[in-house]
């Protein structure tokens, strides 16, 4: 038998990866992770949808995380969303007031989640966007990908990112506007109807 010297780097074999969660619902919500946007804010849109799987069946305990920029198209740079009492310790959450852009929720036991953020505005040449990243069972790594909202064709069509995907799939990025400030977005995460992923570098 030939004895491989593992104390190079060249020499090591990859170990497997191993399957995250189900464990989501432990540590990582928070009390009002899907309320983003500050209590009564007139620029509120709530978006929503379900996670599913490759045979459309909903995912009960995935975490959906958003971030997002302000009406304006600002990067926050407020305080994050987990503030503690500095007496004693305990969870206070948001203050209410200012604009973090982030959220995160867990799927119920339906698969469908649900945040209310700020309508975002456009940076750039991107077109209005929340970036989202997804984790559930059986991803060995989490799932980056984006919300765009619709009514704006032009942006749409300018988009730099949505230029570069195949027409048939650019649905999958675009919410469905469901009226009174709602856009429903469903996350499926393999099979027909797939939704597009972004892989980060």
């Amino acid at each position: 038998m030939t004895k491989i010297d593992t104390s190079r780097p060249e020499n090591v074999l990859p170990t497997p990866s191993h399957t995250v969660g189900p464990f989501y619902g432990y540590a990582l919500p928070f009390r009002g992770g899907e309320d983003i946007a500050p209590l009564g804010h007139p620029d509120t849109i709530t978006v929503h949808g379900y996670v599913l799987d490759g045979e459309g069946k909903p995912l009960p305990d995935a975490l959906v995380e958003l971030w997002g920029p302000d009406q304006d198209g600002n990067l926050p740079t407020a305080d994050g969303s987990m503030r503690r009492d500095p007496a004693s310790g305990d969870f206070l959450g948001r203050n209410g007031v200012e604009f973090t852009g982030f959220g995160r929720i867990q799927t119920d036991a339906d698969g469908h989640w649900y945040a209310r953020t700020l309508r975002p505005g456009a940076r750039g040449r991107n077109a209005p966007y929340v970036s989202v990243c997804v984790f559930a069972r059986g991803l060995l790594v989490h799932l980056f990908t984006r919300i765009y909202l619709p009514g704006d064709d032009a942006a749409l069509a300018a988009d730099p990112l949505l230029a570069q995907v195949e027409e048939p799939r650019r649905d999958t990025l675009i919410a469905a506007e469901e009226g009174n400030g709602t856009y429903r977005f469903d996350i499926r995460l393999q099979g027909e109807g797939e939704t597009v992923f972004l892989e980060f570098q």
